[in-house]
């Protein structure tokens, strides 16, 4: 759950509180509640017709994985802006956001110890030429048919697995729909 063992308001030792199936800590002394929420991320699924950029991590967790461009929000940032700040820092690059694509969850470190709330945008290249920051060693379009077989997080894997079902086209049988 978390390392903290004292009230950050009055510094008394926090006690362990079990509400539904979710265990809080709260102080006893002045009934300050923690609660363990899950950080919330924003990322881009950004194609160029059957591609889509990934990026290789150069940082931990999950160094020399494919990843999508994206990162934590910030303190009361919307994550259409988060999600363009963070393609802005990594890529240097511009993006336009075409729509939502789904939220997912998942955790950042292999502990499970910080779990993400994570919301992805489908969004296109506006402006700028792709570059690397440090936190990035590659950066290659794939085709939406030769996919990386294991991503840095199984919510990576899950916003491709909704952007291909979006470009698979729909098959119509040969009915004629009358409504």
């Amino acid at each position: 759950m978390t390392d903290y063992k004292f009230c950050p308001r009055c510094k008394t030792e926090l006690r362990v509180l079990y509400e539904d199936e979710y265990k809080r800590l709260v102080c006893p002394e002045c009934d300050f509640i923690y609660y363990y929420n899950s950080k919330p991320t924003a990322s881009a699924v950004i194609e160029d017709g059957n591609r889509v950029l990934l990026c290789r991590r150069n940082i931990e967790p999950r160094k020399n994985y494919w990843d999508l461009p994206g990162g934590f929000l910030e303190a009361g940032e919307h994550p259409e802006e988060g999600a363009k700040r963070e393609i802005k820092e990594e890529l240097e690059v511009e993006i336009d956001i075409l729509d939502t694509l789904g939220i997912f969850m998942d955790s950042y470190e292999s502990s499970e110890s910080l779990s993400t709330l994570n919301i992805y945008y489908l969004a296109k290249i506006k402006s700028g030429k792709l570059r690397m920051a440090s936190e990035i060693n590659e950066i290659k379009w794939f085709d939406r048919d030769n996919l990386p077989k294991e991503m840095a997080f199984k919510s990576n894997t899950e916003a491709l697995s909704a952007w291909r079902a979006r470009k698979t086209p729909k098959k119509n049988f040969g009915r004629r729909n009358d409504f």
